[in-house]
C-alpha cells in the first residue's frame, strides 16, 4: 500500500490505483504521470457528485488511460483495449464504459473502423462522462494542471494534425470544450471559453 499524499482512498479506488500503477508506471511512466494527475483532478471534485458516482469518476479516471500498457494494447487503440481487459477482470460495467468512451472515444473508433467495435460496452452516464473530459483535458501527460487550450494544442502537436489522433481530436474539439467548460461552471473554476462556443 502506497503512502502517497496524493493517493484517493476507499478499497476500491485503491485497487483500481494499484492496477493502473502496475501497468503504467515501468512501461509508461509518463502516461502514469498524466494518469495519476488526472485522478488527482476527480478526487478533489468529486465532492459535487453523489458518492457512488463520485468514486466511479475517480476509478475511470485512474484507469482511463491503461489500454497502453504494452501486455493489453491488442488494437493499438487504447479507449477499446482498456475497456476489453478492464471488463475481463469483472471491473464495474459503469467504470468500464468510462474507460472506454473517455474523451470522445467514438471519434476516433469511427476514424479507425472500429465503431462497432467500441459499441460493446454502454457508455457511462452523461454526468461522469463530462466530469471525466473535464479532467482529462485539463490534465497534462505530466500530470500538471493545464487549460483546455494548452491541453488540445499539446495532443495536436505531439501526434500532428494530420495523424488518426489529430484529425480525431480537430472533430471532437467543440464537445471537448464544451464539456470542459460546463463542467467548470458547475466547479466555479475560472476557465475563458472561446467567444463562440455553445455551452
Amino acid at each position: 500500500m502506497s503512502a502517497d499524499p496524493q493517493r484517493p482512498r476507499g478499497r476500491e479506488v485503491s485497487a483500481a490505483w494499484d492496477l493502473a500503477e502496475g501497468m503504467l508506471s515501468g512501461p509508461l511512466p509518463r502516461r502514469w504521470l498524466h494518469s495519476q494527475g488526472v485522478c488527482r483532478q476527480a478526487d478533489i471534485n468529486q465532492g459535487q457528485l453523489q458518492p457512488i458516482d463520485g468514486e466511479i469518476l475517480v476509478q475511470a479516471a485512474v484507469l482511463h488511460d491503461v489500454g497502453y500498457a504494452p501486455d493489453v494494447a491488442i488494437t493499438g487503440f487504447h479507449p477499446l483495449d482498456g475497456a476489453r481487459y478492464l471488463k475481463s477482470i469483472g471491473v464495474d460495467d459503469r467504470v468500464v464504459g468510462l474507460v472506454a468512451h473517455h474523451s470522445c472515444a467514438r471519434v476516433e473508433a469511427a476514424e479507425r473502423g472500429l465503431g462497432p467495435d467500441l459499441a460493446e460496452f454502454e457508455p457511462g452516464p452523461a454526468q461522469l462522462t463530462e466530469f471525466l473530459i473535464f479532467c482529462d483535458m485539463t490534465t497534462s501527460p505530466d500530470g500538471v494542471t493545464v487549460s483546455v487550450d494548452e491541453r488540445l494544442a499539446e495532443i495536436l502537436d505531439r501526434y500532428g494534425p494530420y495523424s488518426v489522433v489529430g484529425r480525431s481530436i480537430t472533430s471532437a474539439e467543440p464537445e471537448l470544450r464544451a464539456a470542459t467548460y460546463r463542467v467548470a461552471r458547475r466547479l466555479a473554476v475560472r476557465i475563458r471559453p472561446a467567444p463562440d462556443l455553445q455551452i
